[in-house]
């Protein structure tokens, strides 16, 4: 059976016109964009807190197949049993967390409460949460919005990019979300803090 490609084959060369107007007729790395240039400093601190900004990452699970298994009690034994960021420790110092504690992110599209994993596996500058943590397994309410802060996908948005735009050409079409491997709804912004109101679920 034919791939559905202009070639019936794999390929990596596309020659649509828009995508070669945007040079990306081949795979190409693009840097990450500048969001703090873009927008103003997302910083609330409006009780003094210390707060950090971080590019914000959002891999598949660890521990789970997308939510699948996740509930399981084996599983969440190994992930905390509940919502969790990784951070590394150079950050963790700059807002005074400690491994275990309960932070808060947030950001323009939503807001989050977890649990910190202090970890050097994380570089300075970037914090992670792994893709599809379920979000009725001991999610508290956050303190900015009073909701269960829910799960990765409350901090992120899509951006729409014009070469994914392009309809019927191929094996190219269009579909909500994003296709391939080009998600760049996960390139995103959060402040990050420690929380300092009791955990309500």
């Amino acid at each position: 059976m034919p791939w559905r490609t202009l070639t019936g084959r794999q390929q990596f060369y596309l020659d649509h016109e828009w995508i070669l107007e945007y040079g990306e007729g081949l795979a190409t790395y693009r840097p990450p964009i500048n969001l703090l240039a873009h927008i103003d400093d997302p910083k609330l601190n409006e009780d003094g807190r210390d707060e950090i900004v971080l590019r914000y990452l959002t891999p598949h699970s660890k521990w789970s197949i997308h939510s699948t298994f996740q509930d399981n009690l084996h599983m969440q034994t190994l992930s905390r049993g509940g919502p969790v960021m990784w951070i590394s420790p150079e950050d963790a110092d700059k807002i005074g967390v400690q491994d275990n504690d309960w932070i808060e992110s947030y950001n323009r599209n939503g807001a989050v409460s977890a649990r910190a994993v202090v970890s050097h596996r994380i570089p300075e500058g970037s914090v992670l949460m792994y893709h599809v943590q379920d979000r009725h397994i001991n999610v508290p309410r956050t303190e900015i919005t009073k909701t269960r802060g829910g799960i990765h996908n409350s901090l992120t948005k899509i951006s729409l990019k014009p070469t994914q735009m392009v309809g019927g050409y191929a094996q190219l079409s269009y579909a909500f979300n994003y296709y391939g491997p080009t998600g760049n709804q996960r390139d995103e912004l959060v402040v990050i803090r420690k929380r300092k109101e009791e955990v309500i679920y």
